[in-house]
């Protein structure tokens, strides 16, 4: 077990933090309860711990201080949500707690939980008892009154008295007793907690047991409840000078009031409301508002029509029909010009699901993809891309999607099908240029694998030759099943010639052939 908790542990207990919320989202989802039934806590959770290890992949830390330091920021500048909030106290109390240090141990921890306490509790205009604040003052109240010093020891008490305290919310809580659920922000905590104490043990899976209450899908709110007030307003405040000004002030708009700062000057703020505009415009009289989300209660669990779905991003009207058949939404690209953010984000939309997996499909739409993905996440749809370089890769991975596996577990198997598909193009040079095995002229085939030229064959290019050729190079490394889709600039019977190469020369390949359509393309290949 570790002694002393560095930069690369929090690197790994993140991630762990990570998938734990991520298989148990939907069930955290379900027994959304308090303060709003809005079924939302899991996928908050979830969003807000990714974009705290998001932050931490892009501002690499060598020191434990640092690395929670950037867990903190990324929690406070992503956070969805009451439970997203106050989330990110808990993180930006251990960053205040380890500022400046490089390896942190039990007795660090101890005094780290106790000001996580009193940052999100102190974040929240009316603390009430029996949420996800009493799981964290419990965590931290066994953590003080711990008879070791040892690393291990105070994480597991912690964690075994953060359980306790979340199976006792609903006898603090009318309303959990009410549906026979627990505290749902309360659980998502103490999911993180134990992925902390599982890093510290060197456990690859958690063996504290938690005792909770079983989900019951019948006594869990699955319809929406009224709120007192009509709106979820959020937004992210530069410049902030009074925090307990803006929370009063907040407060007299109305209720489940977080106001909570990352220690470096960025805040993000939490209320629920009707007056969509006075609670902007106090954002305004305290500091510079950006980054301004409005959520209508009423519309919340009638916006998503279905939970998931697939949306791949191809070149030519025939590979988009044989994507549509494979079930995937799909964004035909227009070869009169450039695809727009608008352009996806139409398609997101008109999957009406609250998770959607993006296939790009080409490298050099990675940006586009990117900010469409920011856009619909401040609109509260989850996207996750998947990187494939080509159709070829991306119908590999649409062939092993499963809608009725875990969404995590899902999009790792997409992935590993996606790269486990080496993907090849053939297509003809449109100018001179020099490439990695000598200089082409127009006209000549080139054949690429995995994006670098591997073959050239002079014009008048014999193109079922020089396709044959590519295969045969693609196979070289192994492979059992080849994919061709068939290019705009393809022979006729390609496929034809293809097949009958591939019975003499490697019999115990199967090939597959799709008419695709790709504008200036002769055809792209998959080996898998």
């Amino acid at each position: 077990m570790l002694q002393a908790l560095d930069a690369d542990a929090v690197r790994r207990w993140a991630a762990a933090g990570v998938r734990a919320l991520d298989a148990d989202r939907e069930a955290i989802d379900r027994i959304n309860v308090y303060p709003v039934a809005d079924g939302d806590t899991g996928t908050n959770l979830l969003h807000t711990m990714r974009s705290a290890l998001d932050a931490l992949v892009h501002e690499p830390a060598d020191a434990v201080g640092a690395a929670v330091s950037a867990l903190a920021k990324g929690a406070v500048a992503g956070a969805r949500g009451n439970s997203g909030v106050i989330l990110s106290q808990v993180l930006r109390g251990l960053a205040e707690s380890w500022d400046g240090a490089r390896t942190v141990g039990g007795t660090a921890l101890r005094t780290a939980l106790r000001r996580a306490d009193e940052l999100a509790t102190a974040a929240v205009s009316k603390p009430v008892a029996g949420t996800v604040l009493s799981v964290l003052t419990a965590a931290a109240d066994a953590a003080e009154e711990c008879g070791s010093d040892l690393l291990d020891d105070v994480a597991t008490a912690a964690v075994k008295a953060a359980a306790q305290a979340l199976a006792d919310t609903p006898r603090q809580l009318a309303v959990l007793a009410e549906r026979g659920v627990v505290d749902a922000g309360g659980r998502g905590l103490l999911l993180i907690l134990d992925a902390l104490a599982t890093v510290v043990a060197e456990r690859l899976d958690s063996d504290v047991e938690h005792d909770l209450p079983p989900v019951s899908a019948t006594k869990a709110a699955l319809v929406h409840e009224s709120s007192a007030f009509e709106y979820e307003v959020m937004y992210l405040l530069d410049g902030l000078a009074d925090e307990q000004a803006l929370r009063d002030r907040l407060a007299g708009l109305g209720d489940s009031v977080v106001v909570a700062g990352d220690g470096h000057g960025l805040w993000s703020v939490h209320v629920h409301c009707d007056d969509i505009g006075a609670a902007i415009e106090v954002g305004i009289e305290n500091g510079r508002p950006h980054r301004i989300t409005v959520t209508r209660f009423a519309d919340q669990k009638a916006r998503f029509a279905r939970d998931r779905a697939v949306v791949a991003i191809v070149a030519g009207e025939d590979a988009a029909e044989l994507f549509r058949a494979e079930g995937a939404s799909v964004l035909v690209l227009r070869p009169d010009r450039e695809p727009a953010v608008t352009d996806l984000l139409d398609v997101l939309a008109e999957t009406g699901a609250a998770q959607v997996v993006v296939l790009p499909n080409d490298s050099e739409l990675a940006d586009l993809v990117a900010q469409a993905a920011e856009h619909a996440d401040r609109d509260g749809r989850d996207v996750v891309v998947v990187p494939t370089a080509s159709p070829v890769q991306g119908l590999a991975a649409l062939a092993v999607h499963d809608p009725s596996r875990r969404s995590g577990d899902d999009v790792v198997a997409m992935a590993e099908a996606a790269a486990a598909t080496r993907r090849g193009e053939l297509v003809i040079a449109k100018r001179e240029a020099m490439t990695w095995v000598g200089r082409c002229q127009p006209g000549d085939a080139l054949g690429m694998i995995d994006g670098e030229v591997v073959l050239i064959e002079p014009a008048p290019a014999d193109l079922v030759a020089a396709a044959c050729r590519l295969v045969d190079r693609m196979l070289d490394a192994g492979g059992e099943l080849v994919t061709v889709f068939a290019g705009a600039d393809a022979p006729v019977g390609l496929d034809d010639e293809l097949g009958r190469h591939l019975r003499l020369s490697h019999p115990e390949v199967e090939l597959t052939g799709y008419p695709g359509g790709q504008p200036e393309t002769v055809a792209l290949i998959g080996v898998e």
